[in-house]
């Protein structure tokens, strides 16, 4: 009892530490002990990233700067090859009628990803490891699994999309299974560039997000998209003349963007700069700046796609196989037997995409079209490796060595995508993607739920906690994005035709719509719902907020070490 009045007073009265007001989200962070200091581990963030001082002013572009990094790495996941796959089997199907779609989606991404830099800046832990200390031990660690699903989910996308690209580089010469071994390498030996600095890593990847932009930049201006027609697609909120097959391709554009394990690896990237948690000046100025970063870097990232969705809507919307394929045994150039000889509408993937491009616009587009979606393979790759590991790390509380740490992640991901490599054929990979899209968007509620129940906790954000109007648009955002990723999935599961998996996805409904439930339950209390609040009473025999309850579950450990 005497500590829950600690608390409270914790909460109300907040001390001033060399005349800087010291606010509660400055203790939340577990304090390392001796031997946690000797063994200490990291994978993204061994030294810290200084912040220049700036003496009253407003805005400073060399914070800015040092501030940039994290929002990059983030917005690799808006540029992985599935996302690529979507814009491009957007413009086929819809023409330049769904843009705007791909607009908001991006908005809503920056929204959600501001929340998830504010948690790991305000806290210093990142999604992963505040869940690991508010979640009893069963549902955490079906949280842990679902996240690691959609991890392997979007790893599989992004190997398979490099594997695709060293295919059509080489001209067919290195098979599907050589292509995944190969990035599986080239992968390893990449993530521990960081040994050389943290800012030579992100320059890195910095490096391949301008490769895709003048890659995907070539085909657009190749191609010579109606500018007119774009704009119109872009900001015009309709879909004139568009039926079940254009609003499927609407919901899988959504599912593409929004990410469940980018929200988890944002939380965890933004910890690599230095910021005096104690001081809320500072605390606020990063927020600031990473939120700066974070609209630059998707702003970049929604060009890109935006190139991708234009150069299939001008060159391939409407039109059928048989045209494609003429045009491609008119060219003479390889992989012309992909298209089928029928009147069929096109469909296309990141292969076919390559295909059709170098049949229409000669072999240059095909190569460097490759060169783009190695590079987004490449570099989305590495980001999922670390979202591998923070997620790890953070919900089973890991301290292993970092190699040992990259090996099991890697295996675990790796894996299923080196047994599709070698059983399935390079030219038939789009019913995989269909699934890994589907495997995704079911996930999505187990990043977004918790990101936006922990930010509105006053005793983990206290003065960062979201306002009113951001924990009402933010629970609306998150119940509709997870009802159009719901949609997704039942259009996807009636496709199948089978009764015996219609019972079997109905079994699995029930189950995942109960733990749904469950962080929705919580999600609620958070944003002020109190009369849901008897789960905490009956667990703790108090009458108080879960917020109380679950700070005195978060410094357990402390008091342990203590």
């Amino acid at each position: 009892m005497k500590r829950v009045k600690n608390e409270k007073s914790k909460l109300k009265d907040s001390p001033e530490e060399n005349g800087v007001h010291t606010n509660q989200y400055s203790s939340i962070s577990p304090p390392a002990s001796p031997e946690a200091q000797e063994n200490a581990f990291s994978t993204y963030f061994e030294d810290k990233v200084p912040i220049p001082e700036s003496v009253n002013q407003s805005f400073s572009f060399r914070k800015l700067w040092a501030f940039t990094g994290p929002g990059f790495l983030m917005s690799i996941a808006y540029l992985d090859p599935g996302n690529i796959e979507s814009d491009l089997q957007s413009g086929a199907k819809a023409g330049f009628k769904l843009l705007w779609v791909l607009l908001v989606s991006t908005i809503i991404g920056l929204l959600l990803q501001r929340l998830a830099a504010r948690l790991g800046v305000v806290t210093g832990m990142h999604l992963a490891e505040v869940c690991n200390r508010q979640y009893p031990t069963v549902p955490r660690i079906i949280l842990w699994l679902m996240v690691e699903l959609a991890i392997i989910g979007s790893d599989m996308q992004e190997v398979i999309g490099c594997a695709i690209a060293l295919n059509l580089l080489s001209v067919g010469r290195i098979p599907l299974w050589a292509g995944v071994l190969i990035t599986i390498t080239d992968t390893f030996v990449f993530l521990f560039l960081d040994k050389y600095g943290l800012r030579k890593l992100e320059a890195f990847f910095g490096f391949l997000i301008t490769v895709m932009g003048l890659s995907f930049g070539y085909e657009y201006v190749l191609v010579k998209p109606d500018q007119g027609e774009l704009l119109k697609g872009m900001f015009l909120p309709y879909c004139a003349g568009c039926g079940p097959v254009q609003l499927e391709q609407a919901v899988g554009v959504v599912g593409a963007v929004i990410m469940p394990h980018n929200i988890y690896l944002h939380s965890a990237l933004v910890k690599s700069r230095e910021v005096d948690r104690k001081n809320k000046k500072e605390v606020k100025e990063a927020n600031k700046y990473f939120f700066i970063e974070s609209s630059i870097a998707l702003f970049v990232s929604f060009l890109i796609n935006v190139f991708v969705v234009a150069v299939f809507a001008e060159a391939f919307y409407d039109k059928t196989n048989i045209e494609v394929s003429e045009k491609c045994n008119a060219s003479g150039i390889p992989h012309t037997n992909v298209f089928p000889y029928n009147n069929d509408t096109l469909e296309v993937d990141i292969y076919k995409g390559g295909v059709v491009l170098g049949c229409v616009f000669g072999p240059a587009a095909l190569y460097i079209w490759a060169i783009g979606i190695l590079a987004a393979g490449q570099s989305s790759t590495m980001t999922g490796t670390y979202s591998g590991q923070f997620v790890m790390e953070g919900f089973l509380n890991l301290r292993w060595s970092r190699f040992a740490r990259v090996l099991l992640t890697r295996s675990i991901a790796i894996t299923p995508t080196l047994l599709v490599a070698i059983f399935q054929d390079v030219r038939h990979l789009t019913g995989m993607n269909d699934f890994l899209n589907v495997l995704q968007s079911m996930q999505l509620p187990f990043a977004l739920i918790p990101i936006l129940t922990f930010t509105s906790m006053t005793s983990i954000m206290n003065d960062f906690a979201n306002a009113l109007w951001w924990k009402i648009s933010g629970g609306v955002v998150i119940l509709v994005v997870c009802a159009i990723n719901v949609y997704f999935v039942v259009v996807y599961v009636t496709s199948l035709n089978s009764v015996l998996l219609y019972v079997f996805a109905a079994l699995l409904s029930v189950a995942y719509l109960c733990f749904v439930g469950y962080l929705a339950w919580y999600c609620l209390i958070a944003l002020g719902v109190s009369c849901l609040d008897f789960g905490s009473r009956m667990q703790t025999g108090l009458s108080r907020p879960i917020d109380i309850y679950l700070l005195n579950d978060m410094d357990t450990d402390a008091l342990v070490e203590r």
